[in-house]
């Protein structure tokens, strides 16, 4: 049985992948032992870690109830990451995928688990060189984290086009806002959680599963969103890595202010019917991302999905007050308004230049060194 450890409500913690670059045409570089080896000369206390491939890194939040706190948690790795980067004369960057790196030429990461996974899904591991936010919402118990993540799961749409932030894949503009979904999607325990309605019924579920041999354990499960028991709390997979600082504690506080809501209502028991329009939904966000169209089973109606978001963010000012998250709130209603998207930045950087070198440059200048508040648009 799964244990479900009780966290603090509402409390926050978030993940970023991030590429390592060469500075010479900024292609992905194997840099990943030599840029930890240099951060680890240094007392710092942050988490920061290797990911599947060589050309990637992870950092991690501390658990976190102010934003605010977040946001600066997040700069002084920065900091710490920018300075032992230059001294290797290597780039750092955000966004959700390499505009042109080839996945064939990518190392996997000598760690148990990363050799396991690619023994298992042969070149998908490899083509997993993709990057995501993640982001961590504490719960009191596993009956409120099955709760939450169905609730979320309304809202996946929402955050796909807030992160959204990988045009380009292998070379070629994918027409679509974010890419890196399509290799997620590639797993076979991708999409969402099952319609269970409460804690006894998911581990009744996982024991199926892990008596048939199909898994192991919560990580292999590649859904969208997941409860993440040995924390306790409710993981939102589905956000590109940013390319700024500031949009990944955006994207944090719009996570804890739709959490608030949910977990002061009273919830209806989970449907099936909930999900009939869930991958339709999160394919029109991924491929047009504030220009897509919502479909709501419900009431058999369509909505845009920039006058939804909208929406949901004036029906949150309760719950931004609450949680001091004002400022966040104000931020997301401009971004939207001014449909303010990472992927149509990395388009203009690439139509005004006709280099995906240059685009990849760009971003990392972005990410290595733009102040807080200075946005890609």
């Amino acid at each position: 049985m799964l244990e479900f450890n009780r966290s603090q409500p509402l409390t926050l913690g978030v993940e970023l992948e991030l590429m390592i670059l060469n500075r010479r045409d900024y292609d992905l570089t194997r840099g990943s032992d030599d840029l930890l080896l240099q951060v680890n000369r240094q007392q710092h206390g942050f988490d920061i870690k290797p990911e599947i491939t060589q050309g990637m890194i992870e950092i991690g939040t501390a658990v976190h109830s102010d934003v605010n706190k977040m946001l600066e948690e997040i700069l002084a790795i920065r900091e710490l990451l920018v300075s032992s980067a230059r001294k290797l004369n290597l780039g750092l960057a955000g966004g959700g995928s390499h505009p042109f790196q080839h996945w064939d030429e990518q190392r996997i990461y000598p760690k148990e688990r990363y050799h396991l996974v690619s023994e298992l899904y042969g070149y998908l591991a490899k083509q997993f060189t993709v990057y995501g936010q993640h982001i961590h919402i504490g719960c009191p118990d596993g009956d409120s984290a099955v709760r939450l993540t169905h609730y979320l799961a309304r809202y996946i749409p929402h955050f796909i086009a807030l992160s959204a932030s990988s045009p380009f894949y292998q070379g070629v503009d994918t027409l679509f806002q974010t890419s890196r979904l399509t290799s997620v999607n590639a797993f076979p325990l991708s999409g969402c959680m099952p319609c269970v309605n409460n804690w006894e019924q998911f581990n009744d579920y996982f024991r199926r599963m892990a008596n048939l041999g199909i898994v192991a354990s919560m990580k292999d499960f590649y859904w969208d969103i997941r409860p993440k028991p040995e924390y306790g709390t409710v993981e939102i997979r589905i956000c590109d890595t940013p390319l700024s600082v500031e949009t990944p504690v955006l994207l944090a506080a719009y996570a804890q202010m739709l959490a608030h809501r949910c977990l002061g209502e009273q919830q209806d028991e989970v449907c099936q019917e909930h999900y009939l329009t869930y991958s339709y939904n999160r394919f029109q966000a991924c491929r047009f991302g504030f220009d897509g169209m919502l479909v709501d089973a419900g009431n058999n109606s369509q909505i845009g999905l920039q006058e939804d978001l909208l929406n949901t963010l004036n029906q949150l000012e309760p719950q931004a007050e609450a949680l001091g998250n004002q400022t966040q709130l104000a931020a997301l209603r401009q971004r939207v308004l001014k449909r303010q998207s990472d992927s149509a930045w990395l388009r203009q950087v690439f139509d005004d230049s006709g280099s995906l070198s240059e685009v990849v440059r760009r971003q990392s200048e972005h990410w290595m060194y733009a102040a807080p508040g200075v946005g890609v648009n």
